[in-house]
C-alpha cells in the first residue's frame, strides 16, 4: 500500500509539473500574439463614395484593409437606403487598417486630401448630398492637431481658405452591406465604376506612385 501511495505522489507531481509548463506556454503564446493584434490601427475616412475611397486607401502601402461603411451621422444602425434619405447625418465612410509601422497617420490624411476635392459642400462629383460630404475624422489630440495643420497648409498654399471638410472626434463605424465590400475590385465592368471610380483610383496612382504597394 505504502508503494502504491508514493506511486500515486509521483505521478501526481510530474502531472502538476506537466500542467503548470503547458500553462505557462499559453502564456508565452498570448504574449507573443498581442503585440502583433496592435500593430494594427483605424482611420476614419469620407470623401464621396466609398466605392472609390476603399479602392484609394487599399492601393497605399502599409495599408493592411478598407472596409466601407457608414459613421458621423445621429442615428442607430444606418443602411444604404436610409443614408440616401439625407436625414440620418451620416457620411459614406472607409475605416482603413494600417500598420503605423510602416504607414504614418499623417501620410493617410496625404491621401486624404490627395484624393479628392475637400472644396466641394456635401458631394463629391458626380455624388451630391450629405451623405458624400467630406469628413476625416479623428480619435487623438495627435490625430486632430496633424488634420488641422494640413488644412491650414493646403488652405494657404492650393485652396484659398475655400476647404470644406468637416473635423470630427469619431463616435462609431457600421460596417455597410457585403455587397459593398471591395465594389470596385469586383465589379471592374460595371458602369459607375468604369466611368469614375476607376479613373479617380488612377488619377491618385498618377499622383502619388511612391506610395503605392507593388502590383502582384
Amino acid at each position: 500500500m505504502k508503494v502504491y501511495k508514493g506511486v500515486l505522489s509521483i505521478v501526481f507531481i510530474i502531472v502538476l509539473v506537466a500542467s503548470f509548463g503547458f500553462s505557462e506556454k499559453e502564456n508565452s503564446i498570448i504574449r507573443i500574439t498581442n503585440p502583433t493584434q496592435k500593430e494594427i490601427e483605424i482611420a476614419y475616412f469620407a470623401s464621396g463614395c466609398f466605392w472609390c475611397v476603399e479602392a484609394i486607401f487599399e492601393s497605399v502601402k502599409g495599408v493592411d484593409e478598407a472596409v466601407s461603411g457608414y459613421a458621423g451621422g445621429h442615428t442607430l444602425n444606418p443602411t444604404y437606403e436610409t443614408i440616401g434619405t439625407g436625414k440620418t447625418g451620416h457620411a459614406e465612410t472607409v475605416a482603413v487598417y494600417y500598420n503605423p509601422k510602416k504607414l504614418s497617420f499623417k501620410t493617410l490624411v496625404d491621401v486624404y486630401y490627395g484624393s479628392h476635392n475637400p472644396t466641394t459642400v456635401n458631394g463629391q462629383h458626380p455624388d451630391y448630398g450629405s451623405q458624400y460630404r467630406s469628413i476625416v475624422f479623428y480619435q487623438t489630440a495627435d490625430e486632430k492637431k496633424i488634420i488641422e495643420q494640413t488644412i491650414a497648409k493646403l488652405n494657404k498654399e492650393k485652396y484659398n481658405g475655400k476647404i470644406a471638410t468637416e473635423v470630427t472626434e469619431f463616435t462609431k463605424f457600421y460596417k455597410a452591406e457585403n455587397y459593398h465590400q471591395d465594389f470596385e475590385r469586383r465589379n471592374p465592368n460595371q458602369g459607375y465604376v468604369k466611368a469614375v471610380s476607376i479613373p479617380r483610383l488612377n488619377k491618385f496612382k498618377k499622383q502619388f506612385p511612391e506610395l503605392l504597394k507593388k502590383e502582384k
